[in-house]
């Protein structure tokens, strides 16, 4: 799997079909392997827009994709549905969305409560069974749910996506130790903070930003708060005096913790992916990664 993959939750959304395929064609052209999308995502228009990109920009044998199933939006409310039935009727609409028919990786992508894991977990292991998954994991799982859920599967599960940055370090505290532990390799979402972490907000919000949008601000306000304001301004200036961008410093710490086995970038313009691309990927000094450690560690 490449260091990057390309997330795609703001494509039929954020990101129209011109820029999408632009997207996908600069980030195979430099490299880049990894799709990443949900049923979820725009409700499955993220998927139908990969679809109709396979054949045209890159053949399916030479993309790996993974998607996810759970987690359903009606009426814009947020609701988690891991149910066999829900799980497997999902996979279905995402292989008919994407054009394929497998996924390289499928998740379940939250935890649930009402359903017994055991269930989430044979529709996982039946998807990898029938060909219609290569492999399979579990989203936005906490540390003991993800140690649980690797203990009782009967087969074995490759990876867990979460959340993890300079601006949310809570993975480190168990999930990481149990990702370690089980032999999974940990897909880091939001890896540039929301955004926040390119230094873009830093004085004032920018018009056509996510936090400019009534319906994308509540994603981002979080993390313009004071303590992750220090963080980046700690960023900001170690990437000047590395002369790196705040992007390169953040991605580059990432990918040399623990467990991490590619950061998911979500670029809406190809300007965007350009400079992510342009980033070294190259460990920091130690003294600079201990000192935006200290200043990002949580309170």
């Amino acid at each position: 799997m490449s260091a990057l993959s390309l997330g795609t939750m703001g494509w039929a959304g954020e990101t129209d079909e011109q820029d999408a395929s632009e997207l996908l064609r600069t980030f195979l052209n430099a490299g880049g392997r990894h799709v990443d999308t949900a049923a979820s995502y725009g409700d499955g228009r993220s998927e139908a827009m990969i679809g109709s990109l396979l054949g045209d920009v890159v053949a399916r044998t030479e993309i790996s994709i993974s998607s996810k199933a759970g987690l359903t939006t009606p009426d814009g409310r947020r609701g988690v549905d891991t149910s066999r039935n829900a799980m497997l009727t999902g996979l279905d609409a995402s292989l008919a969305r994407l054009g394929t028919d497998y996924v390289d990786i499928w998740f379940a992508q939250a935890w649930d409560a009402n359903v017994p894991l055991d269930e989430t977990l044979s529709a996982l292991e039946f998807a990898v069974r029938t060909g219609r998954a290569r492999y399979a994991g579990v989203s936005n799982f906490n540390g003991w749910q993800t140690a649980k859920a690797a203990a009782v599967a009967g087969f074995p599960l490759v990876a867990v996506q979460s959340e993890y940055s300079f601006l949310q370090r809570r993975p480190e505290a168990e999930l990481i130790p149990a990702v370690e532990d089980a032999g999974l390799g940990l897909m880091a979402w939001a890896p540039l903070g929301r955004g926040v972490l390119t230094g873009k907000y830093r004085g004032s919000i920018p018009s056509g930003s996510r936090a400019a949008s009534a319906a994308e601000a509540g994603y981002v306000e979080p993390y313009l708060e004071e303590k992750p304001s220090r963080t980046v301004e700690a960023v900001c200036m170690a990437a000047k005096g590395l002369g790196r961008t705040p992007q390169d410093v953040s991605l580059s710490w990432l990918l040399s913790q623990h467990g991490v086995a590619t950061a998911i970038v979500g670029p809406r313009t190809p300007a965007q992916l350009k400079e992510l691309l342009d980033a070294q990927l190259t460990p920091l000094p130690p003294e600079i990664a201990r000192a935006l450690e200290d200043v990002s560690a949580p309170l």
